[in-house]
């Protein structure tokens, strides 16, 4: 191969490590225009002939860059990247500019280290899990300046959908789409092209409920087995979640001087999980509402039994002290209700509907949604720590369900 001559790949370069070898260090020769010294035009070693440009510029500090790009299929493509690269400068987006190639996975990074101190705990590791299992895998590789609606939908939403629930991969996109949201106030990229992609959240938040409930009758056989079967923190944990509604870290995370047993109500005021106690997540789940008979007689009766347990192994009692402790007198773990469940089902030789603990909310907001005394969704909303318009698109089936039933009874009351 002489000096000057346009480097191609020989026809005979045998398909091996030599070849690989010849295409990772070949260099193609670039023929400037003669019109638009910056414009370049250049063979692949496939033979292609394929365009790009160069432009040199000076930074914010005066210290003298060079930005190029090849790969381009014309001429015209080539000569409008360039143009656009200098309207960037003369605008003063010098930032987009110097971060052009910055792709998708080096963004996460840049994005979560900068921002992890300002997040929950359980924000910060469920975000970094997500980042590094769910968005890097499918997306990593892309241009963030690059990254296209269409190809964010092919590669990454379907791709998802076909293995995840809808609820999840919402999860996965809104954090994706808060990360783009950073890049564009730092104005490395114009504008977030994937604000108008939309994975239904009444769809996604209705699908988590869908099947995961009792009825009644149900829930009165889930609560007999579990009385039968478990010991009596499980069955009380049981009996708090499916009573109140309340979630299963709210529960984890109640103690004594939370419950008023004259006044029969219960304060929820922290959550308590695998990452630590700490407060609820927003203001209106600080909440405190009313507990009925039952669940406040079996309050009294695990009291009783709280107190011996601590008094059998030399243990001083305090308001402050958890109320949900194992047969060793020590404070449950934020997976003891999982386990809890998964022994009633295997033991139970009922034929009972398996749900998740998280279900038993469901549950309850179910149950007073279809009671005959109608409750209203303000109500029901309050006593869960959500908003009336979270219990609509939640429980929007239960609501409509009891909407085609209202106007059942008002026609019949007409007729009469």
């Amino acid at each position: 191969m002489k000096g000057g001559d346009i480097q191609t790949l020989p026809h005979h370069a045998p398909v091996n490590a030599e070849r690989e070898t010849f295409m990772s260090r070949y260099k193609p020769k670039k023929h400037f225009l003669s019109s638009e010294p910056e414009v370049f035009w250049y063979l692949n070693v496939k033979g292609e002939k394929l365009w790009g440009f160069r432009h040199r510029y000076y930074d914010s500090l005066s210290k003298r860059r060079e930005k190029s790009k090849q790969g381009l299929k014309t001429e015209n493509m080539a000569i409008r990247a360039l143009l656009k690269l200098k309207t960037d400068l003369i605008n003063g987006h010098l930032k987009k500019v110097e971060n052009d190639n910055l792709t998708v996975f080096e963004w996460l990074d840049m994005w979560y280290e900068e921002n992890k101190k300002n997040w929950a705990v359980t924000t910060r590791h469920d975000r970094k899990r997500i980042i590094d299992d769910k968005i890097k895998p499918l997306l990593g590789k892309y241009k963030l300046s690059e990254l296209d609606r269409s190809t964010y939908i092919r590669d990454f939403v379907n791709v998802l959908l076909e293995v995840h629930y809808v609820s999840s991969v919402e999860n996965y996109h809104d954090i994706f789409r808060t990360a783009v949201n950073a890049a564009v106030e730092n104005e490395i990229i114009e504008r977030n092209r994937f604000t108008k992609v939309t994975i239904s959240k009444i769809e996604a938040k209705a699908s988590s409920t869908v099947n995961n409930y009792l009825d009644p009758l149900q829930l009165k056989d889930t609560l007999q087995e579990s009385e039968k079967l478990l010991d009596i923190t499980q069955h009380t944990y049981i009996l708090l979640l499916a009573y109140t509604g309340m979630r299963k870290g709210e529960a984890c995370a109640l103690k004594w001087k939370n419950i008023d047993f004259e006044e029969k109500k219960i304060s929820i005021e922290a959550t308590r999980d695998n990452y630590g106690f700490r407060s609820p997540k927003t203001k209106r789940s600080r909440r405190t509402i009313v507990i009925s008979d039952i669940l406040l007689t079996q309050l009294k009766k695990y009291r009783n039994w709280y107190l011996e347990k601590k008094f059998s192994v030399g243990e001083i009692t305090s308001e402050e002290d958890f109320i949900l402790v194992n047969h060793m007198g020590h404070r449950v773990s934020a997976n003891y209700i999982n386990d809890a469940m998964k022994k009633l089902y295997a033991k139970s030789k009922v034929n009972l509907k398996e749900i998740t603990p998280h279900g038993l909310r469901h549950t309850h907001a179910t149950i007073l949604l279809t009671s005959e005394e109608r409750i209203p969704v303000a109500v029901i909303a309050k006593r869960l720590g959500n908003t009336p318009q979270m219990i609509n698109e939640v429980y929007g089936h239960v609501i409509e369900d009891i909407e085609v039933e209202s106007v059942q009874s008002f026609d019949s009351a007409i007729s009469r």
